[in-house]
């Protein structure tokens, strides 16, 4: 169902990409927008659970497509150095399928809200659960089940791994 990557040197594991994804602070959600129209926006979320949260308001063109189209893609940069002398960029970067629902339980929606707000707030757990309870019914939670996942490097990081673990080449 889903596509194979073709430079299966550059492919992340799955360790790796779950990496990715935990130290990762923003990513950007695809849908199927208005008009046939893609629609893609750059959002904070956390990865918990093998699946992926994010916060959003009560409505709008994001919940909107999702309600029309729960399939997916969720993408996160993990590294983005260009190289101008080379004519490259050494990057790193996860992109993610699956189905998005709103979390309308409030048991469900108040654990993934904790578990986001102490991504971002980890220090501050009293003044996270007061946001928490001061805007609950102010905000809305999606919950993005994973279905497939891929994460790729640039062959140059690749090579650069291959002589820090003592092979030659990078072949």
């Amino acid at each position: 169902m889903f596509r194979e990557m073709r430079r299966k040197k550059q492919l992340l594991s799955l360790d790796e990409v779950i990496a990715v994804l935990n130290n990762g602070t923003s990513g950007v959600l695809a849908v199927a927008g208005d008009d046939g129209f893609p629609y893609a926006v750059p959002l904070s979320y956390v990865y918990h659970d093998s699946k992926i949260f994010f916060h959003s308001a009560l409505t709008g063109h994001k919940l909107d497509a999702i309600a029309k189209n729960d399939k997916v893609s969720f993408c996160v940069i993990d590294q983005d150095n260009v190289k101008p002398q080379e004519y490259t960029t050494y990057f790193r970067s996860v992109i993610v399928f699956g189905r998005a629902r709103v979390l309308k339980e409030d048991g469900e929606k108040r654990k993934a809200l904790e578990v986001l707000a102490g991504k971002y707030s980890p220090d501050d757990e009293p003044g996270r659960l007061r946001e928490i309870d001061k805007l609950f019914k102010q905000v809305c939670i999606i919950e993005l089940t994973i279905e497939h996942m891929t994460g790729k490097e640039a062959i140059e990081l690749v090579r650069e791994q291959y002589v820090s673990d003592g092979k030659i080449g990078g072949e």
